[in-house]
């Protein structure tokens, strides 16, 4: 007997675990549907954790009042998310103090978790809000379910948590069928045991009645359980269906409601930076050490100019290490490609990067080497100096990052640090740096494709020349490395490389670049136009290309302004991104681009106008005497042909005063209409048809400052015929006026043709920021230059200027 009441109380124990751990399991079971998501198993420990010391707290303090439960639960839970907190940061390396990481995770919790790269590592900013809800859950459901007995209403808690997991993982794993079936019926448990102990049921509430109105309480009771029933099934029915034929749709994925994290204007195209370290090369960025934990140490290694990288560092591959600048390749002072940016979008003005950057760990997504590939693992640590911006540099593919917070790019392997650099920032990089078969490069094909159209677009407004030497480099290379070869050869050859060089990858800038004459400042440029002009003309001979910044470092130290270049890569299939190399070698002498392509002109040049010439008339036919048919009927000879002629010259007549007022509305639109740079450059059109109409036309291969010199010539050679300025009034004229009547202005209208030439430069190089001051001189010039340049023609010529179709049909 003496058993009783220990037995009692045991059995009451066991009669009251079922409850708490099912809400213990269905909030866990959270946990298992987040971890889908989540990189490693550390983020389901954690929140089993949480939902066992939620619901534990509640069981424990179920004797003290309630309003005193809360405080407790909510203190328990700071200390174990600061636990879980510190756990996190320990194990993804991050530095800094738990104060510090804990503040970071409660201002950025809900972004970076929305928009971290899938699979999720855990760090303090990605597990503090899991935990958090599952404990304030856990709390929820059992004080509703142990204390106050509701166990229907205090599933709700645990059901709400979990439905939003399944959201928050969306389409980014496989649908939680088992998790899902385990929920359902662990709550179906749950609710089937009692949350009694064991003895008598608890009083019944129609007891005392009389039982006429035991009755009626039953009835009603009755009613409303078979009210419930029939709401039930019919939302059953009714959303049934509907819920199964959402079983085969794609979740919404709600990271893209949030806004991933961005770079700064100056990273969105670091293209434009070249020519400004190229200026002041000694500017240190970076420091570097790099270690090859792979690396051979015997033999020299392969050569690199089969692959695409006739310098000879040995950069072919993705971002693959060089080969050293002595003989043998040492291993210490190989020189390695550290990539800065990826820029895939071409618009014909600018490269961007157009990338989205994910929120990572310090694990970062691996990706399978092409076959045959060579692998060498690269390990860096580098130290922030004077690099500004949000870009992280990392040799390609980085693979680990520790010892900063990094978002990542999976598409073109780049890294940014939200936070922006700063100087003194170390952290630790170690990457796969990958070179493909060079045996398999001359035979890989080119992927096609929505894929990647992005890679193969051209915008409008290729120039004519640079579109007629990507085919003939097509025409003369069939194979799809062959043709990468062959422009990378062209631009080796052909142009020359300079520190100096104005930045500019625009189409006007490329033209210039590949065709404009060498004393003018053509055929030549820093590594930003070479790769630009190689990835223009790869894509226009079918290749997938896109333009890569980055540094070229030789061993352990100073990465400087000038290590900063430049280069283009190449999508094979199989093979991914192969970089190529177009510069120069330092000690060859460009050839002239003419020896191996001249581009033909637009238009060919008009020849003089030629002298009118009349035509033979038909003899006329005998005029009949009187009496004779002429008389017959009908009228007379002489008033046909004259009404013939009159109706000819009333067409000329109407065909001139048509041409005239055609000519006037063409100039009064160049020039009194649109926006300054529009009026500049209607001012320049207005010059090169003067001189065309001259008969001194403008050659498509020459450059402003140029054509300005060859109108200056052209006025000049009118003045010195019979219509010229005489001796006495031309000496003491300004070098470069036009003859009588006209209004040069100071400095004459050589210096006045050389403004305007640098005022459409501008309009080239500058979009957008010429005055209307500058609009009205242009105007003005344009002016004085076409009165001047007419006025030195024959009369005959004269007469015709303003008349002559051509400037209405000429393409500019």
């Amino acid at each position: 007997m003496g058993q009783g009441p220990p037995v009692v109380r045991v059995l009451r124990a066991l009669r009251a675990v079922p409850l708490p751990l099912a809400l213990v399991t269905m909030v866990a079971l959270t946990g298992v549907v987040l971890g889908r998501v989540y990189a490693g198993g550390l983020l389901t420990r954690l929140v089993v954790l949480a939902a066992a010391g939620s619901v534990l707290v509640s069981v424990a303090a179920r004797r003290l009042p309630s309003w005193l439960v809360a405080p407790l639960s909510v203190a328990a839970m700071a200390g174990f998310t600061a636990w879980s907190l510190k756990l996190s940061a320990d194990a993804a390396g991050l530095p800094g103090s738990l104060a510090e990481v804990s503040a970071d995770a409660a201002r950025n919790g809900i972004p970076r978790l929305l928009t971290a790269m899938i699979p999720v590592e855990p760090t303090p900013d990605t597990v503090l809000v899991p935990l958090v809800a599952v404990w304030l859950a856990g709390l929820a459901a059992a004080e509703v379910a142990l204390r106050a007995g509701r166990v229907l209403l205090g599933c709700l808690p645990p059901t709400l948590l979990y439905a939003g997991a399944v959201y928050v993982v969306g389409p980014n794993a496989d649908p939680a069928i088992w998790p899902t079936v385990a929920f359902a019926a662990t709550a179906a448990l749950g609710l089937a045991v009692p949350s009694k102990g064991p003895g008598p049921s608890g009083p019944d509430p129609t007891a005392g009645l009389a039982p006429g109105a035991r009755a009626a309480v039953r009835a009603r009771l009755a009613a409303t359980a078979a009210a419930g029933l029939v709401v039930v099934v019919g939302l059953a029915a009714l959303l049934g269906p509907v819920l199964a034929g959402q079983i085969d749709k794609r979740p919404v994925d709600p990271r893209r409601y949030v806004e991933p994290p961005q770079v700064e204007s100056l990273d969105e195209n670091p293209l434009i930076r070249i020519s400004g370290w190229a200026l002041n090369p000694e500017q240190k960025l970076l420091e570097v050490e790099t270690r090859r934990p792979d690396a051979r140490s015997d033999g020299p290694d392969p050569d690199p100019s089969a692959s695409g990288d006739p310098t000879g560092d040995g950069d072919a591959g993705d971002g693959g290490p060089g080969d050293g600048d002595g003989p043998g390749g040492g291993d210490e002072r190989r020189s390695v490609r550290i990539r800065l940016a990826v820029l895939s979008d071409y618009d014909g003005v600018t490269w961007r990067v157009g990338a989205t950057y994910r929120n990572a760990g310090r694990i970062l997504p691996a990706v399978e080497p092409a076959p045959g590939a060579t692998v060498e693992t690269v390990r860096q640590e580098i130290t922030v100096a004077d690099l500004s911006g949000r870009l992280l540099p990392a040799v390609a593919t980085p693979r680990e990052v520790s010892g900063a917070r990094v978002a990542y790019d999976p598409q073109t392997g780049t890294l940014i640090r939200p936070e922006g650099l700063t100087p003194g920032l170390r952290y630790a990089v170690t990457s796969t740096a990958e070179r493909p078969d060079d045996n398999l490069l001359g035979m890989a094909d080119v992927p096609a494709g929505e894929e990647v159209a992005r890679v193969l677009r051209v915008a409008d407004g290729v120039p004519d020349p640079v579109r007629r030497l990507a085919a003939q480099l097509a025409e003369e290379n069939g194979a799809p490395y062959a043709r990468a070869a062959a422009i990378e050869q062209f631009l080796a050859e052909h142009y020359r490389m300079v520190a100096d060089a104005p930045s500019g990858h625009a189409y006007p800038n490329l033209n210039f670049f590949l065709f404009g004459p060498r004393n003018a400042g053509g055929q030549r440029g820093t590594s930003e136009q070479f790769a630009a002009a190689f990835a223009v003309l790869g894509r226009l001979t079918g290749l997938p290309t896109r333009v890569v910044v980055g540094f070229r470092a030789a061993g352990d130290g100073p990465v400087r302004a000038g290590d900063a270049y430049a280069w283009p890569e190449v999508l094979f299939s199989g093979l991914g991104w192969v970089p190529f190399d177009p510069l120069p070698r330092p000690d060859d002498e460009p050839r002239p681009v003419e020896e191996d392509f001249r581009p033909k002109p637009e238009d060919p040049p008009p020849s003089e106008m030629p002298e009118p010439t009349v035509e033979p008339t038909a003899t006329p036919e005998p005029v009949a005497g009187p009496g004779g048919p002429a008389e017959a009927g009908g009228p007379s000879t002489a008033l046909l042909v004259g009404g013939a002629t009159g109706g000819t010259l009333l067409l000329v007549v109407a065909a001139l005063l048509t041409l005239l007022l055609m000519r006037r509305a063409r100039t009064r639109e160049r020039l009194e209409r649109g926006d300054p740079g529009q009026r500049i450059a209607g001012a320049w059109r207005e010059v090169t048809d003067a001189l065309r109409l001259a008969g001194r036309p403008v050659g498509g291969d020459l450059s402003a400052s140029e054509v300005a010199a060859h109108a200056h010539r052209a006025v000049t050679d009118a003045g010195a015929g019979p219509t010229s300025v005489p001796a006495a009034d031309a000496g003491a004229a300004p070098a470069g006026v036009g003859p009588p009547g006209t209004t040069a202005g100071a400095g004459g209208l050589d210096a006045r043709l050389t403004e305007l030439a640098g005022l459409l430069n501008q309009m080239a190089f500058a979009p957008g920021t010429a005055t209307a001051e500058q609009a009205a001189r242009a105007v003005a010039t344009a002016n004085d230059y076409v009165a001047a340049l007419r006025a030195g023609r024959p009369r005959w010529r004269r007469l015709l200027w303003s008349v002559h179709p051509g400037p209405l049909r000429w393409h500019h």
